[in-house]
């Protein structure tokens, strides 16, 4: 466990899992996390959660990390660089996905995590984050998009409320940088993916269209990978709490009914080497 430098326990409000504040490596960054794990049985799928927003908006929320504990999962919740007293500057699905590879390295390195079921869930933003985690680490099992962003030129176009801070923290337009938007959108990249993946999304989400979910389908079908979808038209971004619930708990039961016992382990794929 060499990228994990501190673990410190903090009151869990569930009294069979152990919850933690994590300090681990990423680019030579000290970076937070929250880290559960549950009390029962040796070994457990491991599940990395890949929150949405930026800063303190979509922060991680120790309830949610919890109820996919619950569901029998050990889970890592980055907050990603610069938050809550981690070094660096945040990068919007840029170099800070390298965060999140490093907390997939965390996960897989716990001995009490099965690591032919290593899983990976991304909310709103962290679709886009949860998508380069896979294909940056084959030996991911499942890959989740959760009401996810896909491609980051839509959500410029989409989000007019976002423009002014995707221009500052990615540099600039889509017009003027098409490359750099480019490489912040996993669907050009799904090919060299290999996990199985979930698409669960609402029809009325007002911040991540379903536009998103449409062309994440598309392209996983036309790199034959094999996809889930779950629609639900009645929901906005943030479904009802008893559907919620009831639905992560599927989730969670169909993330565990697949494996992968044959990826190999560590990829070089999810560097930035242009500015064009």
């Amino acid at each position: 466990m060499k990228s994990l430098i501190e673990k410190q326990r903090i009151p869990s409000p569930h009294p069979r899992i152990h919850l933690y504040l994590i300090t681990y490596l990423s680019d030579g960054l000290k970076v937070k996390a929250y880290m559960a794990i549950p009390e029962w049985e040796e070994k457990l799928p491991g599940l990395l959660y890949l929150r949405g927003g930026i800063k303190n908006v979509g922060m991680v929320r120790i309830q949610r990390v919890i109820q996919w504990a619950a569901e029998g999962m050990v889970v890592v919740a980055p907050f990603y660089r610069g938050n809550k007293g981690g070094q660096g500057r945040e990068d919007f699905c840029g170099d800070d996905r390298e965060d999140a590879f490093s907390a997939f390295d965390v996960l897989a390195s716990l001995e009490k995590v099965d690591r032919s079921s290593m899983h990976v869930l991304g909310f709103s933003r962290g679709g886009v984050m949860a998508l380069l985690t896979a294909q940056a680490r084959p030996e991911t099992a499942t890959v989740t998009c959760w009401n996810g962003v896909t491609d980051m030129i839509l959500t410029y176009e989409e989000r007019v409320d976002l423009r002014r801070m995707m221009k500052r923290v990615i540099g600039g337009t889509p017009a003027k940088y098409p490359n750099r938007y480019r490489w912040r959108t996993p669907l050009h990249y799904l090919k060299v993916m290999q996990a199985n993946v979930l698409i669960i999304h609402g029809g009325k989400d007002e911040h991540v269209s379903l536009q998103h979910a449409y062309l994440l389908e598309q392209g996983c079908k036309l790199a034959e990978r094999e996809v889930e979808c779950w629609y639900f038209d009645e929901f906005s971004h943030h479904f009802p709490v008893s559907e919620q619930r009831r639905i992560l708990a599927e989730a969670a039961h169909w993330m565990k009914n697949k494996r992968n016992v044959e990826a190999s382990w560590g990829c070089g794929f999810g560097r930035h080497t242009s500015d064009s």
